[in-house]
């Protein structure tokens, strides 16, 4: 039975090591600096294979993109804020909460397809099959978007 048990504990130990091994190895070293460091140009170039000029045009959009960003969003919560202050005051008026949830909707409408024509240039200017990946990527993650703030090129929270 001491045997078993030993052999049981180097199996699981060997095991272990081998499963570390072949991550380290398989793991792309520009992708985990970049997910360190939470560059998100860092590992779209990484990850999508850019070459200088893209990743150039691709900063270049993000830039010329981001006031626009920054107001759809300042808009929104706004928006969100007058919504929020009539169901706080709880006055009964149905109409004038229509109206705000009627605005922020259209709001977010326009971000979102805003975002999403945005995502589609930066895809463009990808190879074709990155593209591809690229918007499988983002696209689910634009209907979630919470509209705190614009997003930026840093990976993980604000």
């Amino acid at each position: 039975m001491k045997f078993l048990l030993a052999t049981l504990g180097l199996i699981a130990a060997g095991s272990a090591g081998t499963g570390l091994v072949c991550y380290d190895l398989n793991c792309n070293a520009a992708l985990r600096a970049a997910a360190t460091q939470g560059d998100a140009l860092a590992w779209l170039r990484a990850d999508f294979h850019l070459t200088g000029a893209q990743l150039a045009a691709i900063r270049q959009l993000h830039a010329s993109y981001a006031p626009s960003c920054e107001e759809h969003c300042r808009l929104i919560r706004e928006a969100t804020q007058a919504r929020d202050a009539l169901h706080a005051a709880g006055a009964g008026d149905a109409p004038a909460l229509a109206a705000a949830e009627q605005k922020l909707h259209e709001l977010r409408a326009t971000c979102e397809s805003a975002l999403r024509a945005q995502v589609r240039a930066v895809a463009a200017l990808m190879a074709p099959e990155d593209g591809r990946r690229y918007l499988a990527l983002v696209w689910p993650k634009i209907a979630g978007f919470d509209h705190a703030a614009a997003p930026g090129l840093r990976l993980g929270p604000p």
